[in-house]
């Protein structure tokens, strides 16, 4: 920190300089890499001191992991690598975080996909400049070697040296790293959301009620049904449907209540609680069908990271049905939350004729 202050990157004042801790990146929660790599950049001197302590200091194979690891963090390139990774990540943390909400806003994220696309691409085109400023500048208050760009580039370090199809410092680290860096998100981004994915995104916002839904159009609904659940409609009922959401249209002007309505699950829930999903019920499917698009697998994340919790060493000949049931009141807590104790033991009472521990308990008393 004093080196730091000493830089005029650090600011004094009340509460600021708490001592902190780099931050460890969760394996299903994607935007911790970001928090990871920005908390390393801002204890990068820590990180290194620690090092060479552990190198000064510790025991066997600690001190050459330390001594490997020290001389990594210390090279151009580690430094290069970190800044690209947080530029990429500090673009996509925002997308992230939208995909990994248990409730998808379907339109937003949409237009979260097609933004961060842009901005990965003017990176791509216009960054780097910036970027290798940002990392001489860096290098240089922290006494790290910068190769000439113009040299050919040398693969590792001290005896382990040598050319690397002798290509210049340059060409390596802005094509071989910085955009092969770039390309590999990109490739991320599309395998994720294809040109086919998006389309499936854009037609499933017909149905969102936002601004008395004023992207609900027949046509588009219809063409949604008939490319993406051909399966789930008989022909009969893709004709069927075309009247439906024809004279849903009149039912929306209406009802005015449903102005008030913010998401497709709203939707859903207001065509269960009017009854009016026995009427429309070829909407309510396709409304239904539209609330289990799979846009993120967060959701299978948490149950996968959760099972280490619920199936350990000493609970590992658990069968399946109790590892469900364990799970389902694990992740969905907020709903485990509002159960009534006693209504869950009269349930139970219930099933079978037997002696329960509410009964007990009143015995006893």
């Amino acid at each position: 920190m004093e080196r730091l202050l000493e830089l005029e990157e650090l600011e004094t004042g009340k509460g600021k300089n708490q001592i902190s801790t780099v931050k460890r990146a969760g394996d299903t929660r994607w935007g911790s890499h970001f928090g990871s790599l920005n908390s390393l950049l801002n204890m990068y001197n820590t990180s290194c001191l620690v090092l060479q302590t552990v190198i000064k200091e510790g025991k066997g194979a600690q001190r050459g992991e330390a001594d490997k690891a020290y001389d990594d963090m210390t090279s151009f390139e580690f430094v290069l690598v970190l800044h690209i990774m947080i530029q990429i990540l500090g673009i996509t943390n925002d997308l992230c975080q939208a995909l990994q909400r248990k409730s998808q806003d379907i339109l937003n994220a949409m237009h979260l996909v097609s933004n961060t696309k842009i901005l990965i691409q003017k990176l791509r085109d216009d960054g780097w400049e910036n970027l290798l400023q940002q990392v001489l500048l860096f290098c240089n208050n922290h006494d790290i070697e910068v190769p000439n760009m113009e040299d050919h580039y040398i693969y590792g370090r001290g005896r382990f040296r040598q050319p690397k199809d002798r290509v210049t410092n340059l060409h390596y680290f802005r094509y071989d790293v910085f955009i092969a860096a770039i390309d590999s998100q990109i490739h991320e981004l599309y395998f994720r959301f294809n040109d086919e994915m998006i389309e499936l995104l854009s037609l499933s916002s017909s149905l969102d009620p936002k601004r008395k839904f004023q992207n609900f159009k027949a046509d588009d609904i219809y063409k949604f049904v008939s490319k993406f659940y051909p399966a789930n409609f008989t022909e009969q009922e893709k004709l069927n449907l075309k009247s439906q959401l024809d004279l849903f249209l009149l039912e929306i002007k209406e009802h005015p209540q449903l102005d008030s309505l913010k998401s497709i699950s709203d939707l859903c829930r207001w065509l269960v609680d009017t009854g009016k999903g026995e009427i429309y019920y070829l909407i309510d499917r396709l409304v239904r069908l539209v609330l289990t698009l799979p846009v993120s697998t967060a959701t299978a994340e948490r149950a996968f990271s959760a099972m280490k919790l619920i199936k350990t060493a000493l609970r590992n000949r658990m069968e399946d049905d109790y590892l469900t049931d364990s799970l389902i009141v694990y992740v969905e807590k907020g709903i485990a939350k509002e159960f009534d104790i006693d209504s869950i033991i009269d349930e139970f009472a219930s099933k079978k004729d037997r002696r329960s521990l509410l009964k007990i308990s009143k015995t006893n008393k």
